[in-house]
């Protein structure tokens, strides 16, 4: 085992060790923070608290020409893991922890570099992606910055992700009117009904969308989470809550389709608006995301990292792609491992990550 893998390991341990599961949103400025300081020799470091367990902390070397974003939150423990989730287990080929995966690996091997190399090295550490919470990155690009572009870390096997689908999470509400239902009912009358046409409808317009593509990536993605509503089978639904999400490609116009969603039926909700939203990456109409697409792709064969497919999860490079950088997606780890019980990350994964960062870091690219 070289060097680098083994102090990447030394720092997994101790990030993992720290509880920064997200929810419940407790996640305050000492505890990891305090750690990372202490392992960022030669750093400006900034440690920002936007509240709801939302935390930044950004560290600066010299003048670099890229930023290396990781969040440092995870996601809550299920009941099935065999071991501490909190402990790190080291066995002959994977490192196995709460976040080791998704994406504390990332995070450990850039502490690593940082430890080995003296070069020019920008870090943004945020806690609130797994919250659905933009207010880390949203808050970090309220002051501009000069960087070339900005290197997200998420599971992506060491490749390069030039494009993944937006997501939008959305509520909205039918109103009915209560009534016994032993009578003729309007289509008006009751909201459960109204829910169900209008899921029906939905999902005949996402088959619609089978044919369209970007970049590998095909058709709209779409669930119906939750339907609540009614009080008995003899009673006329007053009211119906609907949750559902959608994940356009990056050439989809997501303000359109939400406006399709809602006058897929008549009567259209009363009540209706977005509780999430992440744009795809590259953001943009289609003309400006490929041609963001393009320049993210020039970038990762300057920096010899290998080009991967596009990819059906949303992350935060969507966000630093929205306020103009160019950016995508690199970090150790697979997808399938991310949000598991015992979740891993390969040994080979991790060592092939921490040299590419050693190399960009050290040799200036």
């Amino acid at each position: 085992m070289d060097t680098l893998l083994q102090d990447t390991l030394t720092h997994l341990r101790a990030l993992v060790s720290f509880d920064t599961r997200n929810p419940p949103r407790t996640i305050g400025t000492d505890g990891i923070f305090d750690y990372l300081r202490a392992n960022l020799p030669g750093f400006d470091v900034e440690v920002t608290d936007f509240g709801a367990g939302a935390v930044n902390l950004y560290a600066v070397r010299g003048t670099p020409k890229y930023l290396f974003n990781v969040h440092m939150d995870t996601v809550p423990d299920s009941p099935h893991w065999t071991a501490s989730p909190f402990e790190l287990r080291v066995t002959e080929d994977r490192a196995i922890g709460l976040g080791a995966c998704d994406i504390k690996g990332a995070a450990a091997a850039l502490v690593a570099v940082a430890n080995a190399t003296k070069g020019d090295m920008a870090l943004l550490l945020s806690t609130d992606e797994e919250a659905n919470d933009a207010r880390c990155i949203e808050g970090f690009l309220k002051v501009p910055r000069d960087y070339e572009a900005i290197i997200v870390a998420e599971p992506t096997r060491g490749e390069a992700v030039l494009a993944h689908r937006g997501i939008h999470s959305v509520q909205m509400r039918f109103q009915g009117k209560a009534g016994h239902a032993s009578g003729e009912q309007k289509p008006s009358d009751s909201a459960l009904h109204q829910a169900i046409r209008w899921g029906a409808a939905a999902l005949d317009f996402v088959q619609a969308q089978s044919h369209e593509r970007f970049g590998g990536l095909t058709g709209l993605r779409f669930n119906i989470g939750k339907i609540e509503g009614g009080i008995k089978a003899n009673v006329i639904a007053p009211t119906a809550d609907v949750r559902f999400g959608f994940r356009p490609l990056p050439s989809m116009d997501a303000d359109a389709m939400l406006e399709t969603f809602r006058t897929l039926v008549e009567p259209n909700p009363v009540e209706y608006g977005e509780t999430f939203r992440g744009d795809s990456l590259p953001a943009g109409d289609t003309a400006t995301a490929e041609t963001r697409r393009l320049a993210a792709r020039d970038l990762a064969d300057e920096l010899g990292i290998p080009v991967g497919n596009a990819v059906d999860f949303w992350t935060e490079a969507a966000l630093f792609s929205m306020a103009g950088y160019t950016s995508f997606v690199c970090g150790p780890g697979d997808i399938a491992q991310a949000h598991s019980a015992d979740e891993w990350v390969a040994l080979d994964q991790l060592a092939h990550y921490a040299q590419t960062i050693h190399r960009i870091v050290d040799s200036g690219l």
